[in-house]
């Protein structure tokens, strides 16, 4: 525990600091940083167990983030992008589903797990650029961090003083509904506070704040689908580069769905008249 809040205490500020103080292709660097080094234990979750074949994978990845920012700078509409990656956060949902119903299922082939790293790693990246790039954006960025913060911290304490109902016991026995409640009211709370502290004005808090809400609720999503596919195929832990905290995917796996969702929640809302 006391290497969780250490290793917290170090990144958060050097992360916050990129955030507000470089311009948003310092922090698509930042961020593409941290994706390659989570891709790095994709490859090695999914099967490539060769080192070619994880330089193949990691080259892949980096060709997909180097196309996003090319597709980002153009004058082309993100909402497209943004539209499918979070559409395919319901596709996980249901994937989700059948995997609990079924008792488990057989992890996919090498090849599509790569495809699907690629779309899960590369997309939630993508959003987070386009996040930053907006108006606030560095205001935006740390709200979501802060939520999908909150809520990971709320989930882990009112799990282990509360939690009695399971809530996924196939894919991952040690959550239960409580540290869910926990988890949403802790992240609802947090950038609550935030955005009145702030007070960046719009989107007003009866508009936030729902948005948050489901945005909390696909970061339980993207917890899950790592648990399932860590747990197809036998692993405790993506890695250990970070003490306390287990690999990189197993700090960015909440914040993979949260980003497309919370992004598209905010171009509908900047959309609609």
């Amino acid at each position: 525990m006391l290497n969780r809040v250490l290793t917290a205490l170090v990144l958060a500020p050097l992360a916050l600091a990129v955030i507000w103080l470089m311009p948003t292709a310092g922090v698509a660097v930042l961020f593409g940083i941290v994706v390659m080094l989570g891709g790095a234990e994709w490859a090695r979750l999914i099967g490539l167990v060769s080192t070619r074949s994880q330089l193949f994978f990691l080259i892949g990845l980096l060709l997909v983030l180097a196309f996003g920012w090319i597709f980002y700078r153009s004058a082309l509409s993100n909402v497209p992008i943004v539209a499918l990656a979070a559409a395919g956060w319901l596709l996980i949902l249901y994937w989700l589903r059948r995997y609990s119903q079924l008792g488990g299922t057989p992890p996919p082939p090498p090849l599509v797990g790569a495809l699907i790293g690629y779309l899960v790693l590369g997309l939630a990246w993508f959003s987070l650029v386009v996040l930053h790039g907006l108006e606030d954006g560095a205001y935006l960025v740390t709200l979501l961090l802060l939520v999908v913060w909150g809520a990971d911290t709320g989930a882990y304490v009112a799990g282990r003083s509360l939690g009695r109902h399971k809530l996924a016991p196939v894919i991952s026995p040690g959550k239960t509904r409580e540290g869910a409640v926990g988890g949403l009211l802790l992240a609802l709370l947090a950038g609550g506070l935030l955005h009145l502290a702030l007070n960046p004005g719009e989107p007003s808090l009866p508009v936030l704040l729902p948005l948050l809400a489901v945005t909390v609720l696909f970061s339980i999503v993207g917890d899950l689908f790592e648990s399932m596919i860590k747990r197809q195929h036998g692993a405790k832990d993506s890695g250990t580069l970070l003490p306390g905290h287990g690999g990189v995917l197993d700090r960015i796996d909440s914040l993979t769905a949260a980003a497309p969702i919370f992004v598209m929640g905010l171009l509908w809302w900047r959309m609609t008249p």
